[in-house]
């Protein structure tokens, strides 16, 4: 299987698939070194799709395994067809009866039926996921989807089976891989894997897109609802996200969803009253609804929106993971923008970026006023609210 990264970069375009450089090179890389992926990030940034989109653009099944907690090696490997086995055992009992056969063999020769020695064979065996992964005659994509809710012992037996692709069944002896999957691994990040899982893995975290990536994407799922649409969507969604302080972000899903939703009300562009009617595609909690009602009611969405695109100069950027609410990428303040997470009256909500981000070279900085002393002079009260009391000099001090 010969591809190069401009190949795959142009097949997860022309598949829909919207990546950064960094996505296209680790998936690269742990396809030609015959890897496993492990992809983390938060849920619904595209981890998964990347396992669809894979399958797709290189002509192949997908075998899934979901992982849940108390998931076992028999679910995911493996299991016998007990019906199928008491069914051929009443079988042969039934001819023996009816022929009057003194064995299992003659009731075979009679009726067909094959003998109890044979049950534990091959016609008896139901795949799991991970078993008709490793026999199968062309190469698959082998999804194991959110890992990081299986138990650590599965999580043992995963990097074995992963670390040379051969399984042994009692019955039936090793079973050696046909052909390397492609595997692709899922994390929420809902606890830490193991050192051991991780070693055998390309390892790729992938985080919420930011404004210019998430208008890509609508345009390329969604492309009716045009430039100015989509760019409106992505910048409130990434307000929404990392502005204000909600429980669950949405994910990329619940914005094309929204999008959606919007084309079917018609709307040719976005504003409060839309926010506020179409909330629950984007928030599926009673308090991240409230948080956002309480901002639509105290100075709205699509305002803070406005904000923030005139502080980045009209360009598709917008709040980033990590970056403290009312300042831009890379830590450049937005002037005059109050303190997002503070926003509905807090104690804060008077502070502005630029006073949260401190000294700014090539700045004319304000006086500081002395220890002890508030900026008008006056000594500043104890913590109990009595004022600052000079003790009185000692002998020989200068004062």
């Amino acid at each position: 299987m010969e591809f190069t990264i401009d190949w795959l970069r142009r097949a997860f375009e022309a598949d829909g698939y919207i990546s950064d450089e960094d996505i296209i090179v680790t998936v690269y890389l742990a396809l030609r070194l015959g890897k496993p992926l492990l992809i983390e990030g938060a849920p619904g940034v595209g981890k998964t799709e990347i396992a669809k989109v894979l399958s797709r653009i290189f002509n192949t099944e997908l075998i899934r395994l979901q992982a849940y907690e108390g998931l076992d090696e028999n679910k995911a490997l493996y299991e016998w067809n007990y019906q199928k086995q008491l069914l051929n055992i009443q079988a042969v009992k039934e001819d023996s009866q009816g022929q009057g056969a003194k064995d299992a063999k003659d009731a075979k020769d009679a009726k067909g039926a094959k003998p109890l020695g044979d049950l534990f064979s091959e016609d008896y065996l139901l795949e799991r996921p991970l078993l008709k992964a490793i026999r199968a005659e062309t190469t698959p994509v082998l999804l194991i989807d959110e890992v990081d809710k299986c138990d650590e012992e599965f999580e043992a037996f995963l990097f074995e089976v992963l670390s040379d692709f051969t399984v042994s069944v009692p019955e039936l002896g090793t079973i050696a891989a046909r052909q390397i999957p492609m595997v692709v691994l899922t994390s929420n990040s809902e606890r830490e894997l193991s050192d051991g899982l991780k070693r055998r893995c390309v390892y790729l975290h992938i985080d919420f897109p930011s404004v210019d990536k998430e208008i890509r994407i609508i345009n390329a799922k969604v492309p009716e609802t045009g430039p100015k649409l989509s760019e409106e969507i992505a910048r409130a969604v990434n307000y929404i996200r990392f502005g204000l302080e909600i429980k669950k972000r949405p994910s990329i899903a619940e914005t094309l969803d929204w999008a959606r939703a919007l084309l079917a009300l018609d709307a040719d562009r976005l504003t409060d009253s839309l926010v506020g009617k179409t909330a629950n595609m984007l928030l599926k909690n009673k308090e991240d609804l409230d948080v956002l009602e309480a901002e639509l009611e105290d100075r709205g969405v699509m305002s803070r929106v406005e904000e923030l695109a005139k502080s980045a100069g009209g360009l598709a950027v917008g709040l980033k993971p990590g970056t403290t609410p009312g300042t831009m990428p890379g830590g450049r303040p937005a002037p005059n923008l109050p303190f997002a997470s503070q926003i509905g009256g807090g104690p804060m909500a008077h502070i502005t970026a630029a006073q949260i981000a401190g000294p700014q070279p090539g700045r004319a900085q304000p006086q500081q006023a002395p220890p002890g002393l508030t900026p008008s002079g006056s000594q500043r009260p104890r913590r109990g609210g009595s004022p600052m009391v000079p003790s009185p000099p000692r002998r020989g001090d200068p004062r």
